[in-house]
């Protein structure tokens, strides 16, 4: 009995399903749609551009072999492209794709999460006075989910306070809530994991993300067109409106003012308003008062440098969603190497991965840290409490977690003293902060491991030589 196209289909989806996980199947291949067989030819539909493009850079060779297993060796892919058309057209032009060749049919648009980075303007910015809510595009990127935002001591608080936001957009204290942090410590993650959240918690609610840049731009060019109205209209309407990097707003009056107006509008409406920044309120340059005053209504969590275990984790969740396995102590070589943010972390990840791919080359010690050697400068390199760690650890030959014990041994004890000592002497970290990393021990534990290190080194021969060889290696590192 010939084959139909949903039998054809459901068989390549069940081999599919056996090779990746759960998350990844409903994420990128439930939303697919089989149209038609046509001998070996199987047309499938995809909800978008960057779906189609996404699934090309990532799942090509997974498609091509499910494809193969249910049809035949000569068996062919072809897309059938949902695109979104702003005319209104029921029917969207044609586009070449790739150089794949692989031929598109067009089909009634559909609002799908655009491309983070795309500079595609916002789908319908303005709205006519008195016509209802218009089923935008909330600019959400799918993939930024809180089950790829590894938690850790660096962000607990925001983290949580994100969540409990989800579950209850405009019905808790956090309103506004304010992410802020340094660059790459992963504020745009979570903004676009707790919009994620509220929508698939409450679809319709509307949810819209935005950079504070293109809110100024959108501002710029409503007075240029004499829409002004209509613009604070469209944005009094959103139920969750999230804006990226609002320290760009500062310097820029008008841009404030109509921000404000909006702030208030949505605030007295019970609507939920997510903000983000490079610097927490106090720090905020050329901002009006009566708008920093608001920023600091709801709740303000800072996202940290993250901790040694959290890198880590961070690793180990890419390199499980990409499929691939690498030795444990390189994982580690890299978190100890990088510290300064999760980008940086991920780069260095991904530029090792490509090399090893492109090269034909196997994943080496010897391959990582001549990758790593390009990210991060020896000289340069700023000492942390980690990298001490573990060079304290390597050197005596001990697990990082018997470091951070409570265990009373002699040889135990003085590892961790020489961990404090070197902390305090190499690093800008606070006694408490140095206390807390080592085994959540107080400031006076810290002093305590100092005086005795300084004791220790001028009454004992050997302990002078520990200090004098981790000293060589941490200056040296």
């Amino acid at each position: 009995m010939e084959k139909s196209v949903n039998d054809v289909w459901n068989e390549a989806l069940q081999f599919i399903q056996d090779n990746v996980d759960d998350q990844c199947y409903s994420t990128w291949f439930e939303p697919i749609k089989p149209v038609k067989l046509q001998t070996n030819i199987i047309t499938v539909q995809v909800p978008s551009k960057f779906f189609y493009e996404y699934l090309e850079e990532h799942y090509i060779q997974l498609l091509k072999a499910a494809i193969t297993k249910s049809l035949s060796q000569d068996a062919k892919l072809v897309y059938s492209i949902v695109l979104e058309n702003a005319y209104g057209n029921a029917q969207a032009p044609t586009m070449k794709l790739p150089s794949s060749g692989r031929k598109k049919h067009p089909r009634q648009s559909v609002n799908m999460p655009m491309k983070i980075g795309n500079e595609k303007e916002i789908k319908n910015p303005f709205v006519i006075p008195g016509l209802q809510k218009l089923n935008i595009d909330s600019q959400l990127n799918p993939n930024y989910s809180f089950e790829n935002f590894i938690e850790g001591d660096c962000n607990r608080l925001a983290r949580s306070a994100g969540y409990a936001v989800s579950k209850n957009p405009g019905g808790t204290s956090f309103n506004p809530l304010m992410l802020y942090g340094g660059v790459g410590l992963g504020k745009t993650h979570l903004a676009h994991a707790i919009g994620v959240e509220i929508k698939d918690n409450y679809p319709e609610k509307t949810v819209l993300y935005v950079s504070a840049e293109k809110f100024t731009q959108q501002f710029i060019d409503s007075i240029r067109n004499n829409t002004k109205n209509d613009f604070v209209h469209f944005y009094q309407m959103i139920d969750v409106l999230v804006i990226d990097d609002v320290q760009s707003f500062s310097g820029k009056e008008k841009t404030q003012d109509v921000f404000f107006e909006i702030f208030n509008h949505l605030h007295q409406n019970g609507k939920q308003i997510i903000l983000t920044s490079d610097r927490a309120p106090v720090e905020l340059q050329g901002m009006e008062q009566r708008l920093l005053s608001r920023f600091k209504w709801g709740l303000s969590a800072d996202l940290q440098k993250p901790g040694l275990e959290t890198r880590v984790a961070i690793l180990g969740k890419k390199l499980y969603n990409d499929g691939i396995e690498i030795e444990q102590d390189i994982i580690e070589y890299i978190a100890y190497s990088i510290n300064s943010n999760i980008r940086e972390l991920e780069g260095a990840l991904i530029s090792i991965l490509a090399q090893s791919s492109l090269n034909k080359k196997q994943i080496t010690m010897e391959l990582v840290k001549s990758m790593v050697d390009k990210f991060v400068k020896s000289t340069t390199r700023e000492i942390s409490i980690d990298f001490i760690q573990k060079v304290v650890c390597d050197y005596f030959d001990m697990p990082l977690e018997l470091l951070k014990s409570k265990t009373r041994k002699r040889e135990i004890v003085q590892a961790r003293q020489l961990s404090m000592y070197f902390s305090k002497q190499l690093t800008k970290n606070s006694l408490a902060s140095i206390g807390q990393q080592c085994g959540n021990k107080d400031h006076a534990t810290v002093l305590h491991a100092c005086r005795t290190v300084n004791n220790l080194k001028e009454t004992d021969k050997r302990f002078r030589t520990y200090v004098d060889d981790l000293q060589k290696r941490l200056t040296l590192a």
